[in-house]
């Protein structure tokens, strides 16, 4: 009669992937009208904006759905900031649009709007140790002062973006031009990590 062998239960532990983890927090994006704007009279017309030239030299119109702030200057030129998503950028900025085309502001019918920076965070699931980071990854790579500040600065090539790590394993991941840079960037530290021996 064969023996049973009964395998004890595994005791693994599922881990979340750091790409899988990307958070978008802030897209920045700019787009222009062509068009030079009375900053004085868009203030008074446009609901929902405020204008202090003293601190800042545009139109700051907020919007809460989709959460956003566009920066309307002289110039033409907008910003948007705040949106958590590329999409709540465009929808932000059509609403922009529409408002001005309400007070009789010529707006092209499909301004172009280029992404400048979408900021980003990640989890790694685990605390770091900086001071090796620093070393391992070399000084020439990263910027690591923590009487100055408490993260580590480390800019990447590819993709071009600048990652700050944290003690507690959580990363910020700023620069990039694409939604997938972040992932990318989650992917390059953690892989540089595990080869260093750096990540429990």
């Amino acid at each position: 009669m064969a023996r049973l062998f009964i395998r004890p239960r595994s005791t693994w532990q599922v881990v979340t992937p750091p790409a899988d983890t990307v958070e978008i927090q802030n897209v920045v994006a700019s787009t222009g009208i062509e068009q030079e704007l009375d900053l004085d009279a868009l203030a008074v017309d446009l609901t929902g904006s405020s204008y202090d030239p003293e601190n800042f030299p545009g139109v700051v119109y907020r919007l809460q759905e989709p959460k956003a702030a566009m920066l309307i200057f002289r110039s033409g030129k907008i910003v948007c900031t705040g949106a958590n998503s590329i999409e709540a950028v465009h929808e932000a900025l059509e609403i922009a649009f529409d408002r001005l085309r309400d007070l009789d502001i010529p707006v092209p019918d499909e301004p172009e709007i280029t992404v400048q920076n979408i900021v980003s965070t990640a989890d790694l699931g685990t605390s770091l140790n900086l001071n090796a980071i620093a070393i391992g990854f070399g000084l020439e790579h990263v910027e690591y002062e923590p009487e100055q500040f408490p993260g580590l600065v480390y800019r990447l090539d590819d993709p071009d973006v600048v990652v700050l790590l944290f003690g507690s394993g959580k990363l910020v991941i700023t620069g990039g031009k694409t939604v997938d840079d972040a992932a990318a960037a989650a992917d390059v530290v953690t892989e540089e990590l595990e080869a260093l021996g750096l990540l429990d």
